[in-house]
């Protein structure tokens, strides 16, 4: 794993053209410097200097770093400067500066505001609670800002912590994008892709590309992250995850980018020998009646249903059973007879293999666009932008 501090010492270097003179600026020793450069690159594995004379000259590999790096530095010196830490002749206290740039406590900052429990971040850490205490106090000692806050529910972060916890998982973010890039630099795109994944997207669409993707690239992983859009959505602009696939959601003032992928057109569907399939014709008004299983309120299926009854003069369907789980629907429809509105994409493989059917009802109208979302600004890896290819691949 890349270290931040020997990446901080890396850009200097880079910046000042040299080693003796990156010494001056970062007050260590030339030796301690040339150290540190050699230990990153044997970590790389590639050079990340041509060494011409007294100047040092940035390889391919180099500026990939310094890339990252960069972005690295603008979130943590943001903090910084937002937490108002003492400047000396307009740098940031060098203190806070060695205090946040250690990986090690942003992650513990991080999953504390996940878990709100301290002995288990420090089980997931394998490190002491101690240790976890001493990180976290670190941290605010360096802020002069109180990150958590001890409440019944746990230690909750503050409005600045939790703040500050984003762009800390951002910049870990990009620690993991620089593993991927230097990677590809050496013809191999690996590393582990996170997907925010939908209901829609986890039956054919994001399975298949998948498959695609790991016959071109056996070393790359996927993990699949299954939350309410809600969670996903925050865990997306924390860069916690890589992207969001599904139905597309409003954008309006959040920072993200949507790629519309396919219109989904809606059914009606029940098993295969519900009694309304032997029926040659239904309205909407004659399915009032009918048991339903129905997403939950307020996610972009249920509200589409609900407008279209209303609009075409019915009230909306009362769910016997409401759940975003498609296992659940699925059992609902063959055991309980009951009936729902899904894209057939999600139980394509009981519709071909005759367990479910479409009602012949007509749904003109009502429609989902199903495609990715990305976080705006984020600079996405060659694995990342691997699988993405193969999904837009199949669907444009």
């Amino acid at each position: 794993m890349l270290q931040l501090r020997h990446l901080r010492i890396f850009n200097a270097v880079a910046a000042e053209g040299g080693v003796r003179a990156s010494s001056e600026s970062l007050l260590r020793a030339a030796s301690a410097i040339s150290r540190t450069v050699a230990l990153l690159e044997q970590a790389v594995g590639l050079p990340l200097f041509e060494r011409k004379g007294r100047s040092m000259l940035l390889t391919p590999a180099g500026r990939l770093l310094q890339a990252r790096y960069t972005r690295i530095a603008a979130e943590l010196s943001a903090v910084l400067q937002e937490a108002g830490t003492p400047t000396r002749h307009g740098s940031l206290a060098a203190t806070a500066i060695e205090v946040l740039f250690e990986e090690r406590r942003l992650r513990t900052a991080s999953l504390l505001a996940d878990l709100s429990h301290m002995p288990t971040v420090a089980r997931q850490l394998g490190v002491s609670q101690p240790a976890v205490s001493a990180a976290v106090a670190r941290l605010e000692d360096a802020l002069h800002q109180t990150l958590f806050l001890r409440t019944a529910r746990g230690l909750l972060p503050t409005d600045r912590g939790a703040c500050w916890v984003q762009r800390f998982d951002r910049a870990l973010a990009e620690l993991r994008y620089l593993q991927d890039d230097l990677a590809a630099l050496q013809g191999k795109v690996q590393g582990v892709v996170v997907v925010g994944a939908l209901p829609l997207a986890r039956t054919r669409v994001l399975p298949q590309a998948i498959a695609a993707l790991r016959a071109r690239h056996s070393g790359l992983r996927v993990r699949s992250v299954e939350s309410p859009y809600e969670q996903l959505h925050a865990d997306l602009l924390r860069g916690k995850i890589d992207f969001i696939i599904g139905a597309l959601r409003p954008v309006e003032g959040s920072p993200v980018e949507i790629e519309p992928l396919f219109t989904e057109t809606l059914g009606v569907l029940a098993s295969a020998d519900h009694p309304l399939q032997q029926r040659g014709r239904l309205s909407i008004a004659e399915l009032r009646d009918q048991a339903w299983v129905l997403s939950r309120p307020g996610s972009p299926l249920r509200t589409a249903v609900d407008d279209y009854f209303v609009r075409h003069g019915e009230p909306p369907p009362v769910p016997a059973v409401e759940t975003g789980d498609l296992a659940m629907v699925r059992g609902m429809l063959l055991d309980g007879g009951m009936v729902t509105v899904l894209s057939t994409h999600q139980l394509h493989y009981e519709m071909e293999a005759g367990q479910v059917r479409v009602l012949p009802v007509d749904l003109a109208g009502l429609h989902r666009r199903i495609g990715v979302t990305t976080r705006c600004g984020a600079q996405l890896p060659p694995s990342v932008l691997a699988l993405l290819a193969e999904i837009r691949a199949a669907h444009l």
